[in-house]
């Protein structure tokens, strides 16, 4: 019997051990480099994001935070890597709404489980889009844009960056709310379809604020709204969709920070923290306003895990709904 409790004894410390140590490196995070993967490509905006957001970050705790990127089919190739990286906060993912609540219904055979894969960290920014529509067009809002479309029918032609991106979701979301047909035209990045929107060949276009507002301040394009849930402080004239008479219609792109599965809540709870002191920073807002992109409102982990999993429920039923695969 006493060597049985010696045994329990002998195992229990070693428990404690352990866990003292777990504590102890969690606490002590980071007193290394930390690798960020960014799943798309360097110069993209998720790229820049990363680079505004964890400069900060480093800063702060004083520890370098290196930028790693791994592009790849849609970002999905850096983001199984990832998932492969031990949870220990040395290997974060910065990533977007893109390969955690969009790809998942368009791609069957992923390398990752975004839900069993991963814990959500923190919510960094938001980048809403601007509905833009060819000057040719006789409408300067939504509602009239919705009556101008239903009065003519599959008569008007929507372009899109491609099959299953947000820009072509954005638009199908839309078309089905307010229960209107139009073509859908695809080109490989909305850059190539601009001058088409222009000339009055396409008639309709889902943008990013940064590369579709200089067009319509400068009198070639015409912008009717916004994407965002509440008006967007970086063109803070113009409409939310839901304003201009599509209630609950909201749609971002979302930035935000992972671990991979069975991290400590202690250690998520660090870096949570680090990327959320680093977002509030009015130098970071700025810098992420020359983006286009907006700092995220406070929030935990769990709400942020709460959001991405509302927005792949919703992305879900569109790309059921219109039948929606890529190429």
């Amino acid at each position: 019997m006493r060597l049985l409790s010696w045994g329990r004894g002998v195992l229990g410390l070693a428990g404690l051990l352990v866990s003292v140590t777990a504590v102890h490196a969690q606490a002590a995070w980071p007193d290394r480099p930390v690798r960020v993967i960014v799943p798309f490509p360097a110069s993209g905006a998720t790229d820049l994001v990363a680079r505004v957001v964890t400069q900060r970050v480093a800063a702060d705790l004083g520890q370098q935070m290196v930028v790693d990127n791994k592009p790849g089919a849609g970002g999905t190739l850096g983001t199984a890597e990832a998932a492969k990286a031990p949870a220990d906060g040395y290997t974060l993912l910065l990533t977007t709404s893109s390969t955690h609540a969009i790809s998942p219904h368009l791609m069957p055979k992923l390398a990752y489980d975004p839900r069993k894969d991963f814990v959500p960290v923190a919510h960094v920014a938001d980048a809403p889009s601007v509905l833009l529509v060819t000057n040719s067009l006789p409408v300067k809002t939504v509602g009239e844009l919705i009556a101008y479309a239903k009065a003519n029918p599959g008569k008007l032609n929507y372009a899109t960056s491609g099959n299953g991106t947000i820009v072509h979701l954005n638009t199908a979301a839309f078309s089905a709310q307010a229960g209107v047909e139009m073509t859908h035209i695809p080109y490989k990045g909305t850059a190539l379809a601009i001058p088409d929107l222009i000339a009055g060949q396409t008639h309709v276009l889902f943008d990013s604020l940064p590369t579709g507002m200089p067009h319509a301040k400068a009198g070639r394009l015409r912008a009717l709204a916004v994407t965002s849930e509440k008006r967007s402080s970086l063109a803070p004239e113009l409409p939310t969709m839901a304003e201009s008479g599509l209630p609950g219609y909201s749609s971002v792109t979302w930035f935000g920070v992972y671990l991979p599965a069975n991290a400590p809540p202690a250690l998520v709870k660090r870096i949570h923290s680090a990327f959320a002191k680093a977002v509030q920073s009015p130098e970071v807002a700025a810098s992420l306003a020359k983006l286009g992109v907006e700092p995220a409102a406070p929030s935990t982990s769990a709400q942020f895990g709460a959001m991405v999993q509302a927005d792949s429920n919703r992305w879900a039923s569109v790309i059921r709904q219109h039948k929606i695969s890529i190429d």
